[in-house]
């Protein structure tokens, strides 16, 4: 009977957690939203200053012009509340977690958010100068560059997404190698085929022009080399930190220990 009751006491808290966040994201976009205009506006900087003097962007439907900037004001505020989503997800993971898997789950997962971030502020500040410069360019004389403002937002979005994502390829090395997945030797020796995938993927999601495919591909590369070096770094530490850190299973004793432990915790819950 007591099993049921915890599970569904997890439930809960869980449910609690969860509500907490949307409550806190929505207090944000609520703070945010007379504002939603000129967020809108910062994120079309980067195309509005590639177009020629006089040029704007369009809207095609009645309502885009308020649902975009209300778009744009909700990812605004689910980022600005990513830190206290994090901090409630680690809050109801933490108590189930052993020392060492705490001390390599929580910096992974601060460094997952920062790097995160940093893809899209690379994607923001570098790229889009370089691709909405790059599609002016090539437009043919006498073809005025005017986008849909619900088209564009379509399209940054899934370049955030897209460099967001790449830039968490460290963190996935690293967390396979600590896991035992796969071993560091092997991510060395898979090289040549991450080059050429990080192409691929760099050609599918940028548009067609090389330089920012280049600009998605070697970030790509460079940051699986950088995983692969930490996650090489971390192998090769101290015999006694790496006995400490490292997952061994329990000797019988231990084990005995742990079940009294846990006997005694299911005890005072009754």
């Amino acid at each position: 009977m007591d099993e049921p009751q915890t599970f569904i006491s997890h439930l809960v808290e869980l449910r609690d957690r969860l509500l907490r966040v949307v409550i806190v994201w929505l207090v944000v976009f609520v703070a945010l939203f007379p504002w939603a205009k000129d967020l809108y506006a910062l994120l079309a900087q980067p195309l509005l200053a590639a177009l020629p003097k006089g040029g704007q962007m369009i809207a095609t439907e009645v309502v885009t012009p308020f649902f975009v900037p209300v778009k744009v004001a909700l990812m605004t505020a689910f980022l600005i509340a990513l830190p206290y989503a994090m901090y409630q997800a680690w809050a109801f993971v933490a108590p189930g977690l052993y020392a060492h898997e705490k001390r390599i789950i929580l910096p992974l997962s601060v460094a997952s958010v920062m790097l995160f971030l940093l893809g899209m502020a690379f994607a923001y500040f570098l790229v889009f100068p370089v691709v909405f410069g790059f599609i002016v360019g090539i437009a043919p004389e006498g073809v005025a560059v005017m986008t849909d403002i619900n088209k564009y937002w379509d399209f940054v979005i899934t370049l955030f997404i897209a460099f967001g994502l790449t830039f968490e390829v460290p963190i996935v090395v690293v967390a396979l190698a600590r896991m035992g997945v796969v071993e560091v030797a092997s991510f060395r020796e898979a090289r040549p085929y991450v080059i050429v995938g990080a192409f691929v993927i760099a050609a599918i999601v940028t548009p067609p022009d090389v330089l920012s495919q280049l600009m998605l591909a070697i970030p790509m590369w460079l940051l699986y080399e950088l995983g692969v070096w930490v996650a090489g770094w971390l192998e090769r530490r101290p015999p006694a930190d790496e006995a400490q850190d490292a997952y061994r299973p329990l000797t019988d004793e231990e084990m005995e220990a742990e079940l009294d432990r846990i006997e005694e915790e299911r005890k005072k819950l009754r």
